[in-house]
């Protein structure tokens, strides 16, 4: 838990009364709470991790943050943009200088592009859920709260979780589509297809492992190279330069699938990164100052325990998800944005579409 976490924890209790309930504090929950908040309408968020963020986690190092999740945002994509103006979120163009790296080879490129004219969060992504957590009056964010079930009257909703239960208007259910149909009970039940519809949903990023290797400097940039590589000769696919502003701190990150890595521990996941790295850009890659690993499929937050078989990007932003559940039940995550599924911006949409529709049912602010 960060320091701006622990600012937030008001702990598990019971309340009752509120016009929504918002089941989890990525960027998708805390995006409808504030929308709800700001049209005057009460709001409790249950988060079931120790922090706030979701996929948007990031870690401080010396000299700045690195990002163990989600971490570009586009030109193209105004919710995000609006939030950082909003928020004072500092933020900066990708680095995309130089040459790029190809294995099998290895082989050097000239000018291959990465990621394009991406950006990124100065303080890390976590700073935009820290910064938007922060609007939210005191008690309305309880960590460490899992929710287990959902009952749907004609005129509220009971939430029961591990803080107690809470009866509300509306629930927004701001968690990748497959954990809900895991691992909360909705009385009366989803409709068959549409449970199955969340279960068979892909989970962005859930199946993806991360790594960040942090250096004493961008050794890279003066070989005049971007530190974007690309591999099919694995195990990590993409690599790209993930320093901070003005290369501070430095460092390098890369995604692999975590099917690679299958009964492999993190230690020995940093230790393929390495030598991967090196593989790539020399022996200065060798001696890292600090790496970290997040296998995010390993993560009870956000897989679920029994993915579905055939699941699939399919779904995304399908119309079902954009219509509540029994009139008082509403989808808020990436996976169910209409636009930019899978980005930060799909999420931005998703809260925004969610606190909408609870505005529209509850235009007095009473439930």
């Amino acid at each position: 838990m960060t320091a701006g976490d622990a600012d937030l924890v008001r702990g598990p209790g019971s309340g009752d009364g509120v016009d929504v309930v918002v089941v989890g504090a990525g960027i998708s929950g805390l995006v409808a709470a504030d929308a709800a908040h700001r049209a005057g309408r009460r709001v409790v968020v249950l988060e079931a991790r120790d922090r706030v963020g979701g996929r948007l986690r990031s870690r401080s190092v010396a000299g700045g943050a690195v990002d163990l999740g989600a971490t570009w945002f586009w030109g193209n994509e105004p919710g995000v943009w609006t939030l950082v103006e909003r928020l004072g979120v500092g933020a900066f163009r990708q680095y995309a200088t130089g040459d790029a790296m190809f294995e099998p080879g290895p082989r050097r490129l000239a000018g291959a592009p990465g990621v394009g004219e991406a950006a990124r969060f100065a303080r890390g992504a976590q700073d935009l859920a820290t910064r938007l957590a922060a609007q939210l009056p005191p008690d309305t964010i309880r960590l460490g709260t899992r929710v287990t079930s959902v009952e749907i009257d004609d005129d509220k909703v009971r939430v029961d979780s591990t803080g107690g239960p809470i009866t509300a208007g509306h629930v927004v259910l701001a968690l990748p589509p497959p954990l809900v149909a895991e691992g909360i009970r909705i009385e009366p039940a989803l409709p068959g297809p549409l449970r199955e519809l969340a279960a068979r949903t892909q989970v962005w990023m859930g199946e993806m492992i991360k790594a960040v290797a942090v250096y004493p400097e961008p050794f890279w940039r003066a070989q005049g190279l971007s530190g974007f590589a690309m591999s099919h000769q694995g195990p990590f696919r993409e690599i790209h330069d993930h320093s901070g502003p003005d290369g501070t701190p430095a460092a390098l990150f890369g995604f692999a699938p975590s099917a690679a890595f299958a009964g492999i521990d993190e230690p020995g996941v940093a230790e393929a990164f390495t030598a991967q790295l090196t593989r790539l850009f020399g022996h200065d890659a060798a001696r890292p100052s600090w790496t970290e690993v997040v296998d995010w499929s390993r993560d009870p937050h956000t897989m679920p325990a029994r993915p579905h078989p055939r699941r699939s990007t399919a779904g995304y932003g399908a119309a079902e998800f954009s219509e509540p559940v029994h009139g008082r039940v509403h989808w808020a995550s990436t996976e169910t944005a209409e636009g930019f599924a899978g980005h930060i911006e799909g999420g931005v949409l998703a809260g925004l579409r969610a606190a909408e529709a609870v505005v529209r049912a509850v235009p007095t602010g009473r439930a």
